[in-house]
């Protein structure tokens, strides 16, 4: 098979760099805002700027596209990075609320949110540590 005939990455589908922003961008401006996502915006420090970044890195790196998230932090291990933050149920809706409402705003693929959006649910409920 040519280079010309592989199938485009999940990264370059969103839109590179620039969709993988918009995306992260609108994801915190929709916790900051909706009060379903009051509980996980609770476990996140007041300043939003350090989890984008990480979010942009994390999210870039798992659509197929730069590596920077791995070059910086080492494997991803995402609950174990998470396990000094209680995450139960409310925190786990709050930013699935979020990650499905600003892909749905950002994602002009509709057919790569159905491949992705299944495995990002999975993630969020992997994440709980907590009961409740």
């Amino acid at each position: 098979m040519s280079e010309t005939d592989a199938k485009p990455s999940a990264y370059e589908r969103i839109g590179g760099e620039a969709g993988v922003r918009a995306l992260v961008d609108r994801f915190y401006a929709l916790m900051d805002e909706l009060p379903e996502a009051a509980a996980c915006r609770a476990v996140h420090p007041p300043s939003l700027e350090g989890s984008a970044a990480k979010l942009f890195d994390y999210l870039s790196y798992w659509l197929g596209g730069p590596k920077t998230y791995v070059e910086k932090r080492g494997h991803p291990m995402l609950r174990a990075r998470h396990l000094d933050a209680p995450i139960g149920n409310a925190e786990t809706v709050g930013w699935l609320v979020c990650f499905h409402r600003a892909w749905t705003e950002t994602v002009e693929d509709k057919a790569l949110g159905e491949e992705i959006l299944p495995s990002i649910n999975n993630l969020a409920l992997h994440m709980r540590n907590k009961d409740g």
